[in-house]
């Protein structure tokens, strides 16, 4: 019998969607682009802890009819639920190009593997330096001393008319 705890191979669970408009509004500005002949991808990596989410943007421009987005969809879910484990971690938002509405199931899947190979490849991002970050604003080290700050430009202007008073004496 298989341990309840491990989550089953081919499992789609709401902890592997994107729910809130924030999520994809952060998806898709962050993310990087991905085309194939029938969908296109937009992948938002995050840092290896987390694990890899999927959201749809089918919209009726596609087709207009719902049940054909449904299949669209419903295809997309499948291949995901299969392949998300391997999925390097992230936020994918699946969407459909119009010539996917009158594609063929095996064509959808077989253009789906396409973007699978190219996703896979992705690599997850590193972290944001090798130095922890400080509270302050400030990046430079703590023992380093302050810079001198730009003279100001009435000091400036004030120094060459000191100059040039002194000239014509």
């Amino acid at each position: 019998m298989p341990d309840p705890a491990l989550p089953r191979p081919a499992d789609y669970p709401p902890s592997a969607r994107l729910h809130t408009p924030a999520e994809f509004a952060g998806c898709f500005q962050q993310g990087q682009r991905f085309g194939a002949q029938l969908y296109r991808c937009v992948v938002r990596p995050i840092l290896p802890p987390g694990r890899a989410r999927l959201g749809f943007a089918i919209s009726r421009k596609v087709d207009k009819r719902a049940v054909v987005r449904n299949r669209l969809k419903r295809i997309a879910r499948d291949w995901f639920r299969h392949c998300r484990h391997q999925l390097p971690a992230g936020d994918y938002v699946l969407m459909a190009r119009p010539e996917a509405a009158v594609a063929t199931n095996e064509a959808l899947r077989a253009d789906l593997q396409k973007l699978q190979r190219r996703l896979l490849a992705l690599k997850a991002p590193g972290p944001q330096g090798t130095m922890p970050q400080t509270s302050g604003t400030d990046s430079r080290a703590p023992d380093a001393p302050a810079p001198e700050p730009p003279p100001s430009p009435s000091s400036a202007a004030a120094s060459q008319r000191s100059g040039a008073d002194r000239a014509s004496e």
